[in-house]
């Protein structure tokens, strides 16, 4: 069993078949170390969670989109590419209800990496974006170095992101929406392709934020 699917079923174990819970505490998911010191002649123990390491990437705009871009925000990763003839446009539809419950909060943010950044210029997602109607304010599509891209996805954010001739589109990779917090850690996976799931990952924004979590989204 892969990392994603670890922390997938970790997901579906918490918050069960689609329905939305209140009474949980978000996981902090990935690897963690416990780290020993000592303090005034006492032994201390330190929990050093997993996070998203620096990155540097370049979204629609031309804009440089770094950790920092994300400074006191939570945000929304997933993996895409703009010619996916598969899951990509269900995805995209499901990140657009993320997008319009979020749109005007300027603690969240998403983040869409295309994992096909030969065919995916930076014009050509500035294009996407505008068809979808969203602003880069809120959601940046980023490219950069193909090998750059993958390396994050599989080891930060422990999702698929690959080549793969045989798959539609010659590439396969996951429909997760990874959320993260202000402090880099992943709080949780949900499938991107499950209006249900979404339905919690926007439920589980406004619990790492200050928006009324009794507000209908």
């Amino acid at each position: 069993m892969n990392k994603f699917n670890l922390l997938f079923l970790l997901g579906l174990t918490l918050y069960g078949c689609g329905e939305v819970k209140s009474n949980y505490e978000l996981p902090i998911l990935g690897r963690s170390e416990i780290n020993e010191s000592v303090v005034n002649g006492e032994t201390v123990y330190d929990t050093i969670y997993h996070t998203i390491p620096d990155f540097q990437f370049v979204d629609q705009d031309s804009s440089l989109i770094t950790n920092e871009t994300f400074s006191g925000q939570v945000y929304v990763a997933d993996f895409f590419f703009t010619s996916c003839p598969t899951i990509c446009p269900v995805m995209k539809q499901q990140m657009l209800r993320v997008y319009e419950a979020y749109k005007d909060h300027p603690e969240v943010a998403i983040l869409s990496h295309t994992i096909d950044p030969e065919y995916d210029t930076v014009a050509l997602l500035h294009d996407f974006a505008e068809r979808l109607g969203v602003s880069s304010d809120t959601w940046h599509f980023v490219t950069g170095d193909k090998d750059e891209i993958y390396d994050i996805a599989e080891k930060s954010y422990m999702v698929v992101a690959n080549e793969d001739e045989t798959a539609p589109g010659g590439f396969i990779h996951s429909g997760a929406f990874l959320l993260i917090d202000q402090q880099r850690r992943i709080r949780g996976v949900y499938d991107g392709t499950v209006p249900e799931q979404v339905d919690i990952l926007i439920h589980d924004i406004a619990r790492l934020t200050t928006k009324n979590t009794d507000e209908k989204l």
